[in-house]
């Protein structure tokens, strides 16, 4: 019985345990689908929030992004921005620097070219003070061959050589025939140049009246364009060196003869004697073609004038003839604007009537 009785006792244990067991499963699994469910919502939940906060995150890491995308722009801008001053002032300061070198190179050569110019300068200088003093040799060597050639050829004659610095040409030759009377005198010029001045000719008449010698020889390799070798200009004679002798025989010869046909005269009156003697001697002459040279300038100023004051009065007619034209235009463009409303102006009848005149 006691075997049966626990028998049925654990069968009744067993059923109970079962029972319990399975209401303590269904409990389970319902505390379990619960608990799960709750688990669920709260992961849902989570997820939930955790998505919120993801899109938050997200909002944010893009507005970040942006933030840092504009910020990258704006670097970069300012970046590309500050390169550009940089390349600019780079440029500037490149440009600044090739100026300065430019300059420092143009003012170096200038410098070189300065120097150059005043070394060319010194060089043409001691040049033209060689060729000067060359020349002024060359002068004074023929000067002196040609004098020692007229004691020479003349000897006669007195051949007085004129100082440096003083008026009167270079030679002064006194004639004297071979019985010891004096005829007159010539003076010699003598030149060493490239070019012809026609100075020359008014300095040796000059010199010519103040020794009152009765002809004037100047000797010079270039000539007038109207002598070719010797010939007679402006009153005085030109020559070139190698017909200096042929010319001084013939002037010599014209001084000589002119000396005796004055003295064949001189048994005429004695007033008419020494009137002839100053008609015909070089004093009065030179008298006469002084004057006449003063009236010639005087008269050659007074051209000069005269054409200056025709072409000032034609360009002041000129002149005047446009104020007219224009004053007659001006009123009649303001009579066809304005009409008779115009007030007439003083003066304009004037003006027509000296027009029409």
């Amino acid at each position: 019985m006691e075997q049966a009785i626990v028998k049925r006792e654990k069968l009744r244990f067993q059923k109970e345990l079962d029972v319990v067991k399975k209401e303590a499963l269904e409990e389970s699994a319902q505390k379990a689908q619960e608990r799960f469910e709750l688990q669920v919502k709260r992961l849902t939940e989570d997820a939930v929030a955790k998505d919120e906060q993801n899109k938050e995150l997200l909002s944010e890491l893009t507005k970040l992004t942006d933030q840092l995308r504009l910020s990258k722009k704006e670097k970069d801008e300012a970046e590309l921005s500050m390169r550009k001053k940089l390349a600019q002032e780079e440029g500037k300061i490149r440009e600044d620097a090739t100026k300065k070198a430019e300059e420092e190179q143009r003012l170096k050569i200038v410098e070189k070219d300065k120097q150059l110019q005043d070394a060319l300068k010194s060089n043409e200088e001691m040049r033209r003070k060689l060729q000067q003093g060359s020349q002024q040799l060359q002068g004074e060597v023929f000067e002196t061959e040609f004098e020692e050639l007229l004691v020479k050829q003349y000897p006669n004659d007195k051949i007085l050589p004129v100082g440096k610095g003083v008026r009167g040409g270079d030679i002064i030759q006194e004639v004297w025939d071979r019985r010891g009377n004096y005829a007159g005198k010539i003076l010699w010029e003598l030149k060493n140049t490239k070019n012809w001045s026609e100075e020359w000719v008014d300095k040796l008449k000059g010199n010519q009246r103040d020794i009152t010698a009765e002809e004037a020889v100047l000797i010079s390799e270039v000539l007038p364009a109207t002598v070719k070798n010797a010939g007679f200009y402006e009153n005085i004679w030109v020559t070139k060196q190698n017909f200096v002798v042929p010319l001084a025989d013939t002037l010599r010869a014209k001084l000589i003869q002119m000396y005796y046909v004055k003295k064949s005269v001189k048994s005429k009156d004695q007033k008419m004697e020494i009137l002839y003697d100053y008609l015909s001697g070089v004093e009065f002459r030179h008298r006469v073609e002084a004057i006449i040279e003063a009236f010639t300038n005087m008269q050659d100023e007074t051209e000069k004038e005269k054409r200056y004051f025709q072409n000032k009065w034609a360009r002041d007619e000129k002149n005047i003839r446009k104020v007219i034209d224009n004053t007659y235009g001006m009123h009649g463009d303001l009579k066809g604007i304005v009409g008779s409303m115009l007030p007439q102006i003083k003066g304009i009848e004037m003006l027509e009537e000296g027009d029409s005149e």
